[in-house]
């Protein structure tokens, strides 16, 4: 595994390395046990404590638990839905570092996808699917089921291409609707966010309608600030997006703001902020979305679309993917052989459509 490698292999690969750094980390509050960070290996016990006791600081050290190394198989995610669930065992999901995936969350968070889609599909519904630009979870996933990993699978924030939109602070506003829908998120929880993305339009719309002139008053207090003073008038919205002004700082000269929880203002804040940026990214996730809508039918046979490259047509047989987006992301598809596949599509539904009338 790439990011976890044992001290013996990083004393190979890094022999021209002179020092090593090594972090002692407790293991809780009321222990005195300590986690030796970045020494963890496969040798012999006997072998592990002479090396432990040669670390300053640990010379009459005693190990607990020895270090242990781990090997572990994995399926071809490919196998795989969206959903999770294997193509060609219906009812059959699969999570965890079994689908290819390193490390603690990736694991976690696909066994909450599955366990999911399992009981959506026990009960006769909608599975649940998150994309790309929903969530990192969706990332992970499509990575697995579409691409060909040659090494266990980490989840690194570089790896999205809507990073400006995948933030910790709006989670809630993306993700919690698909779990209302899906049974798990209480008509409380789903009231509160309603609430909250109200506020959030509410104060944004406020703000942008809210001009302040360029007068004596205005201009000391952006003198005060720091800030570049006016030349015409200016909403409170073009203000804040002043790198040295905040939300909070303006409140001195906004006369009608009203008091709204902290979760509220961070989000107007950077929507404001960053607003330029944030829908330059949404117009790209239009764009992306219109590609993953266009399903794929089950009736769907490769073999018989005309001017479709043979790697392609390989590749697309292989991969089985259940959009046209999904597709495009297969390593070896290119967008010509896309474009051939929409032509198709649209000429093929629309014989269909003559034959049933």
């Amino acid at each position: 595994p790439r990011y976890c490698p044992s001290i013996e292999d990083k004393v190979v690969k890094f022999a021209d390395k002179e020092r090593h750094q090594v972090f002692l980390e407790p293991e809780g509050r009321y222990t005195n046990e300590m986690y030796v960070g970045g020494m963890s290996s496969s040798l012999p016990e006997d072998v592990q404590l002479a090396m432990y006791r040669t670390v300053p600081g640990l010379e009459n050290c005693r190990i607990v638990r020895n270090a242990y190394a781990i090997e572990y198989d994995c399926i071809d995610a490919r196998q795989l839905y969206p959903t999770l669930e294997f193509k060609d065992v219906e009812g059959l999901f699969s999570a965890g570092q079994f689908n290819g995936s390193s490390g603690y969350e990736e694991a976690a968070s696909q066994g909450i996808l599955a366990g999911i889609n399992a009981g959506l599909k026990c009960q006769g519904r909608e599975p649940m699917i998150i994309d790309r630009s929903e969530g990192y979870l969706g990332v992970l996933v499509d990575d697995l089921v579409t691409k060909e990993n040659t090494e266990p699978y980490r989840m690194m924030t570089s790896r999205s291409e809507y990073r400006l939109l995948l933030r910790q602070d709006n989670a809630d506003l993306r993700l919690r609707r698909k779990g209302y829908e899906a049974g798990l998120i209480s008509e409380e929880q789903m009231q509160w966010l309603e609430q909250k993305e109200q506020m959030i339009t509410q104060e944004m719309d406020r703000l942008k309608k809210t001009v302040i002139g360029a007068s004596a008053e205005h201009q000391k207090f952006l003198e005060k600030m720091g800030s570049t003073p006016l030349k015409t008038a200016a909403s409170l919205a073009e203000l804040m997006c002043r790198p040295e002004l905040s939300y909070e700082m303006l409140a001195e000269i906004d006369q009608n703001r009203k008091l709204l929880p902290a979760e509220v203002i961070e989000q107007v804040e950077i929507e404001i902020k960053y607003e330029g940026y944030i829908e330059r990214q949404k117009r790209q996730v239009d764009q992306y979305k219109k590609m993953e809508k266009h399903k794929i039918p089950n009736w769907m046979d490769y073999d018989e679309v005309p001017s479709l490259r043979l790697e392609a047509r390989q590749k697309l047989k292989a991969f089985r993917p259940v959009s046209v987006g999904q597709a495009s992301r297969i390593s070896g598809v290119s967008p010509a052989d896309i474009s051939v596949l929409l032509v198709y599509l649209e000429h093929e539904s629309h014989m269909r459509d003559l034959k049933k009338e």
